[in-house]
């Protein structure tokens, strides 16, 4: 049986880096539309947006941000940490036997490493007994340093928990990181639904348009004037991604056909607008030097569904702030 799988190892093997290469082919503008959306909602940007009939399923989560997201996680204390320390096979030593482990199987499959079955599961035994040996040896290690750190350990903890009911008050030890024993959460900035005039709706329309064609036609001047610095920063690295890959997007006959508002809330000094939009467009990638289509359609447009963000100060055009595939 094992002449057989070495007879085939080398197929396997080739197999294996065919896959791989495969998969690392995937083309990059691909698969970062697909991975989600860019900008900032505010406080809302880690929120999904209201579903509405433009756009009936759950918007893609916005993936390449700035905005800090608040962890919902308390900090751990001390005791925590070690109590959730790794356990035998835990850790380096999990590393360990699963990098041993899978060097035996692939010497194996290639008909020599560990002398056959026989000598695989011998070796398996002697990694056991190491370990095990290697685990007893660092929790002697670790009880010594604790002993010698806490030499009063018993009488600390019984001072500790003594504030409870006697004249000594009791202590926290401050989280890993931390300046004092509790940390305060940073908190949600209150938000105030809005409503819209129709003249807003209208300069969204004209928006669509607007940032289009000057992506199409790689106006960073007019990026900078329609978009917030953020979401400028993100077209921008595409329009970079293309121009280092030799293509360059075209679009045009931007046409919304179907728009709904999801969302649109104050935030402080800033006011945000979140938009589902079905709108058709003339969308193709083409060589920079040749013009032929690599990708998409040239000549015929094609519909697209997305969700919009935009933002605006008190007094201020709207700029884009976010976009989320839908």
């Amino acid at each position: 049986m094992l002449r057989r799988l070495s007879r085939y190892s080398g197929l396997v093997a080739a197999l294996a880096i065919g896959l791989a290469l495969s998969l690392a082919a995937i083309d990059v503008a691909e698969a970062r539309r697909a991975s989600g959306g860019f900008g900032s909602r505010g406080s809302r940007t880690f929120d999904t947006p209201s579903v509405t009939r433009t756009a009936p399923s759950d918007a893609s989560p916005i993936n390449r941000t700035m905005t800090q997201q608040n962890s919902a996680q308390p900090q751990r204390n001390v005791g925590q940490q070690q109590a959730q320390r790794p356990g035998l096979f835990g850790g380096f030593g999990r590393t360990l036997f699963g990098g041993l482990l899978l060097g035996g199987l692939f010497g194996m499959l290639l008909g020599g490493g560990f002398g056959g079955m026989m000598g695989f599961l011998g070796m398996l035994l002697q990694i056991a007994l190491i370990v095990g040996l290697g685990m007893l040896l660092m929790r002697f290690l670790a009880n010594r340093r604790q002993a010698s750190a806490y030499p009063a350990g018993g009488n600390m903890q019984r001072e500790a928990y003594a504030g409870a009911g006697g004249n000594k008050p009791g202590f926290q030890i401050p989280g890993m990181g931390s300046g004092s024993a509790a940390t305060p959460r940073a908190t949600k900035p209150v938000t105030q639904d809005i409503q819209l005039s129709p003249a807003d709706l209208d300069r969204f329309e004209a928006l669509l348009t607007e940032v289009q064609t000057a992506y199409g036609r790689e106006d960073y001047p007019a990026l900078r004037r329609l978009a917030t610095p953020e979401a400028m920063s993100y077209l921008a690295e595409e329009l970079g991604d293309n121009a280092t890959n030799g293509v360059r997007n075209t679009v045009s006959d931007v046409k919304l056909l179907q728009g709904d508002i999801s969302e649109a809330w104050r935030e402080g000094p800033l006011d945000y607008a979140t938009l589902a939009m079905r709108y058709s467009s003339i969308d193709a990638l083409v060589d920079r030097t040749t013009g032929k289509v690599v990708d998409g359609d040239a000549v015929n447009p094609s519909e697209t569904v997305e969700l919009w963000t935009f933002v605006r100060k008190s007094g201020t055009d709207w700029q884009l702030s976010a976009i989320q595939s839908a």
